[in-house]
């Protein structure tokens, strides 16, 4: 029986973050079912009712470093916790989490991270430090790999898997269907979701979609839905965006789980996305997506899957997110099968990350 304690932005409402967490106990627990897992958390009681796992505050350092004596494994991961542009004290926070976990002589698994962008000298020189550390890194894509190189971090074994929300099976379509009826979304229109979020207090972005959006009705009779990751904060986004729309949206208002916001996403026709995870929903539930980029990940992101932005919060324009609606349309009848192929590939890596996970438990134990 393995004891993992897992280490992440957990606890803060972020459906991203939450779903990342839901598809690593899932896969995890797939490759060992009897693991037991622990979770440092900003809600402890809110991860234990969402999860079914044990939790411990992110802060309480005391009792962190209680489970990791009895732990096997610490697995910091996944997601965007590595980099200074965010945030640079939670970049600390998380390498302190794992530089305990070694001091106590606990392996340690960086799992299908994003990593950076790192800019400042002291924090380059900490993630070289704490990077060399580790026993095993995975990274979601090449860019992470390359910025890796770039801080100095040799001495772990790297390897390039995908985000681990990917892993996560496609969910059934009803649940979302009755959380639509609930709204006043039934019928043959076609729905086009938007996932937005704030950045910096910018106007430009949310006037270019309203604008497109506005037109987007016009043109081919969707009906817009706006669709919060994070709540509320992407709630107050959404109803700034609807302000400077001339036709009718409808906001979905409430907190939803991972597999309530899957089957939602998957009720969509289309869906643009600034949140990651919103863009990585879609691919998990096929259904064509369009990203706008504040963030190398979603650049990342959508290479993998053979395609770019169409543009970033500071550029983008109403004519170009509308040209690339009416260019990708007709995927809403005819799935494109290259880029299904290529979410086929990138759900099989994504599973990676756990087998590399359990199978360093293992052979610690062997050693």
């Amino acid at each position: 029986m393995s004891e993992i304690v897992i280490s992440g932005y957990y606890g803060f409402g972020n459906a991203g973050d939450e779903a990342m967490l839901t598809a690593m106990i899932e896969a995890l627990t797939d490759v060992d079912p009897g693991a037991q897992i622990t979770v440092i958390s900003g809600n402890p009681a809110d991860t234990r009712r969402r999860h079914g796992v044990a939790a411990v505050y992110r802060l309480n350092y005391p009792e962190i470093t209680r489970i990791l004596l009895r732990s096997d494994l610490l697995i910091s991961g996944g997601g965007s916790l590595l980099q200074d542009v965010t945030s640079d004290r939670s970049l600390y926070y998380y390498l302190s989490i794992m530089l305990l976990a070694r001091k106590l002589g606990k392996p340690v698994m960086l799992y299908a991270q994003g990593i950076g962008p790192v800019r400042g000298g002291m924090a380059r020189a900490a993630m070289r430090c704490v990077g060399n550390m580790v026993d095993l890194i995975t990274v979601r894509d090449e860019g992470s790999l390359q910025e890796l190189k770039s801080l100095g971090v040799k001495v772990p074994p790297v390897r390039v898997t995908a985000d681990p929300v990917l892993a996560l099976h496609p969910v059934d379509r009803d649940i979302g269907r009755v959380v639509l009826r609930q709204y006043g979304l039934e019928g043959a229109a076609p729905l086009l979701g938007i996932s937005p979020r704030e950045w910096k207090d910018w106007t430009h972005y949310k006037e270019v979609i309203a604008q497109a959006a506005d037109a987007l009705v016009e043109e081919l009779g969707v009906r817009i839905v706006f669709l919060p990751m994070q709540y509320p904060g992407d709630g107050e986004v959404s109803r700034r965006i609807q302000s400077r729309m001339r036709q009718p949206s409808v906001l979905l208002d409430r907190e939803f789980t991972t597999s309530e916001l899957l089957s939602i996403v998957g009720n969509l026709d289309m869906l643009i996305g600034i949140r990651l995870h919103a863009l990585i929903f879609a691919a998990v539930m096929h259904v064509p997506m369009i990203g706008i980029s504040y963030d190398p990940k979603i650049d990342r992101f959508l290479e993998t899957l053979g395609d770019r932005h169409i543009g970033t919060l500071a550029n983008i324009t109403t004519a170009g997110m509308i040209e690339k609606v009416r260019a990708l349309w007709p995927e809403i009848r005819q799935l494109n099968k290259l880029r299904d192929e290529r979410i086929n590939a990138l759900r099989n890596q994504a599973f990676q990350n756990a087998e590399l996970a359990i199978a360093l438990v293992e052979d610690r134990r062997r050693g």
